[in-house]
């Protein structure tokens, strides 16, 4: 009895020692004796104890960082460059399996792999356009660290440039050079502004000076206009009374020497006449010529 509790005893301890609970973040790897054995997915396993061995690996997304370094530029300045790697183990178990088979801690790898990396590029590129096209710098970098960890299970999910900063004696001329542009382009847009409200102001002066010229020029005309209006009354109205004024005279001329003039009885200068004497003559149908 005492064996046979001994022997549970023992078989209960082997047995628990033997249980292992992959979580769904996790896959695993069984080997046996040293050997690749098979493939665990999430949830309840038991191996042999001491027999049997089994290496977890993690599938979710993982960040490692590149460590800062000193990257001398194209144009011969020290920079100082950080990044950070986001990548993951693909869940398929030929993948897992490469990750630990073809490739010794795969996340030390990534990092000093993009270390050089970063420093092919930005060795390529001066100071400033490095500044300037962090993204093209962050497309260069995934893509060499996609290609070179193809055989090793995993995915580089992206690259973040975290940080390019220049030497300090270096920045602080970098700002003199930003601050001076940034005045010459307000001064530029101050004078701009100055112009376009002389222009302005110019235009206005302008229609100002043309609407006086109209108003000038209307007056002118109207002013013409009365005159040549007076003008034409005076020749339509004086000419004719003047004619008959003379007519008056020679009346006047013939009669001081008893001249007798025949003249129409519907004659201008009977009506001038009667309308100086104050005479309405009296309309006659076939009216004989009168004698004066």
């Amino acid at each position: 009895m005492i064996l046979l509790l001994i022997i549970a005893a023992v078989a209960f301890l082997v047995f628990i020692a033997g249980i292992r609970i992959i979580r769904p973040t996790h896959r695993g790897l069984i080997e046996r004796l040293g050997r690749y054995d098979r493939f665990a997915n999430p949830g309840f396993h038991w191996i042999i104890p001491v027999v049997e061995m089994m290496h977890m690996v993690n599938t979710t997304e993982q960040m490692v960082d590149a460590d800062p370094q000193e990257i001398i530029t194209n144009d011969n300045l020290n920079a100082r460059v950080d990044a950070q790697v986001y990548f993951k183990v693909r869940q398929d178990e030929e993948s897992v399996k490469n990750s630990q088979y073809n490739v010794d801690n795969y996340q030390w790898q990534i990092v000093n792999l993009a270390r050089t990396t970063l420093r092919n590029i930005i060795g390529t590129l001066t100071l400033k356009s490095a500044n300037s096209e962090r993204g093209k710098i962050n497309l260069e970098l995934h893509k060499t660290l996609l290609e070179e960890t193809r055989s090793w299970g995993i995915d580089i999910v992206r690259t973040e440039l975290k940080e390019i900063d220049p030497p300090k004696d270096v920045q602080e001329t970098m700002n003199k050079v930003v601050k001076a542009e940034n005045e010459k382009i307000s001064a530029v847009d101050f004078a701009t502004a100055a112009e376009t409200v002389a222009d302005g102001e110019k235009r206005a002066s302008i229609k100002k000076a043309e609407g006086v010229k109209q108003a000038k020029i209307l007056q002118a005309e109207g002013e013409a206009e009365a005159i040549r209006l007076v003008n034409e009354a005076a020749n339509k109205y004086f000419v004719g009374n003047a004619q008959i004024f003379r007519k008056l005279q020679a009346v006047e001329n013939a009669l001081e020497h008893n001249a007798k003039i025949v003249l129409p009885s519907n004659a201008e200068l009977i009506n001038v006449i009667g309308d100086m004497a104050g005479i309405t003559p009296i309309p006659v149908k076939n009216r004989p010529q009168s004698t004066v």
